[in-house]
C-alpha cells in the first residue's frame, strides 16, 4: 500500500529546511473570520484566492493581525491573486479596490449548482500541473451554518484525490484516501494532544488503533452507535492509528504559541520535538485533528 505523510508545518512561522513533505501549498479565504495565523498561511502559499466574500474578510481582517503596519500598505502587499465565486457576497468597494491592484475575477454567478470553495478548488486543481504535492489550505470553512460546513466537508470527498486541510482557530479538517497507509507527524507546540474519529457516511466495521489514550480494537463506529470524540493521543513518540475499513474523521486542537511576532513572522522553534501519528486506511478516512486548550 502507497505511503502518504502528513505535517502541519504550515502552523510554524518558518517551514523546517528540512521538510520532506515539499508540499506546494495554494490557499483559499472563505466567509468567516479569519484564524489568528492567517499570515503564516498566506506566506507558505504560492496561489491565494478568496471565495466571494472571503474578499471581504481579507480585506476588513488582514491589517488586524499586523497592527504595527499601515492598513493599506498590508492590503496592498497581501492581494489575492483570483476572487472567484457567484459574486453575490463580496462588496463592490472591495472588488473595486483588488480589480485596480491585477486581482484576477471570476465571476461564476450561472453555476449555482457548486459551492463557491467547490469552484476555487476546481481552479486550483486546473491551474496547477502536477499535484502530486499540491496541498490546498481553506480558512473559513468552519463555523457560521452548519449546512455550509458540511458543505465544505462534502467537497473534500469530491475532490479526494487532492490535499485539502480545513482550517480554523480551533481545528484542522482533512480527507485520507483509502488507497494510502498515512503517517502524520504531530507538532506538539501547535496540535494535539486530542483526537477524534468519526466515521461519515458509512460504518467502520472494524477500527483499531494503538497510540490513543482508548484505543479501539476491531470495534464498529458508526452514527448511532460509538464514535470516538475527544480520545487522546499518547506522549510517548511513535503513535499508530489503524482503521482497515470504512470512512473515518480524526480531530485535533490548537495550542497557542508564545511570542509569535506576526508582522515579522519570527519564533524560536528550536526546542520543538515532532511526534508521530500513523494512520492505516483500506477506505476513504477524514481527518479531522482537534488541537489543545489554548494558553
Amino acid at each position: 500500500m502507497d505511503f502518504t505523510s502528513h505535517c502541519s508545518s504550515f502552523l510554524l512561522p518558518s517551514i523546517p529546511v528540512d521538510n520532506k513533505s515539499s508540499l506546494t501549498y495554494a490557499l483559499v479565504v472563505l466567509n468567516q473570520p479569519l484564524p489568528r495565523f492567517a499570515p503564516l498561511l498566506w506566506k507558505a502559499a504560492q496561489l491565494r484566492l478568496c471565495a466571494d466574500g472571503g474578499a471581504n474578510r481579507l480585506y476588513d481582517e488582514l491589517p488586524n493581525l499586523f497592527p504595527q503596519e499601515d492598513a493599506l500598505h498590508v492590503r496592498n502587499r497581501c492581494k489575492p491573486d483570483v476572487i472567484k465565486g457567484d459574486m453575490d457576497s463580496i462588496r463592490a468597494d472591495v472588488l473595486e479596490f483588488y480589480s485596480n491592484l491585477g486581482t484576477k475575477v471570476v465571476d461564476e454567478s450561472h453555476d449555482q449548482d457548486t459551492t463557491d470553495l467547490h469552484k476555487c478548488i476546481s481552479f486550483i486543481r486546473d491551474s496547477m500541473p502536477d499535484k502530486s504535492n499540491l496541498c490546498i489550505l481553506v480558512t473559513g470553512a468552519l463555523g457560521g451554518r452548519f449546512d455550509h460546513e458540511i458543505g465544505n466537508i462534502n467537497v473534500l470527498f469530491r475532490f479526494s484525490n487532492i490535499r485539502i486541510v480545513l482550517i480554523s482557530d480551533d481545528c484542522l479538517i482533512y480527507l485520507l484516501p483509502r488507497t494510502h497507509r498515512h503517517e502524520i507527524h504531530i507538532l506538539s507546540s501547535v496540535e494535539g494532544p486530542h483526537c477524534g474519529l468519526i466515521p461519515v457516511g458509512v460504518p467502520s466495521a472494524k477500527t483499531t488503533t494503538t497510540g490513543l489514550q482508548w484505543d479501539l480494537n476491531d470495534t464498529e463506529m458508526r452514527f448511532g452507535g460509538l464514535i470516538s470524540t475527544s480520545n487522546i493521543r499518547t506522549a510517548v513518540g511513535k503513535e499508530t492509528v489503524s482503521l482497515p475499513r470504512k470512512i473515518s474523521l480524526i480531530q485535533s486542537k490548537f495550542k497557542r504559541w508564545n511570542r509569535v511576532v506576526f508582522g515579522n513572522l519570527q519564533q524560536n522553534i528550536a526546542h520543538i520535538k515532532t511526534q508521530l501519528l500513523t494512520v492505516e486506511w483500506r477506505s476513504c478516512s477524514l481527518a479531522i485533528p482537534r488541537w489543545v486548550k489554548l494558553l
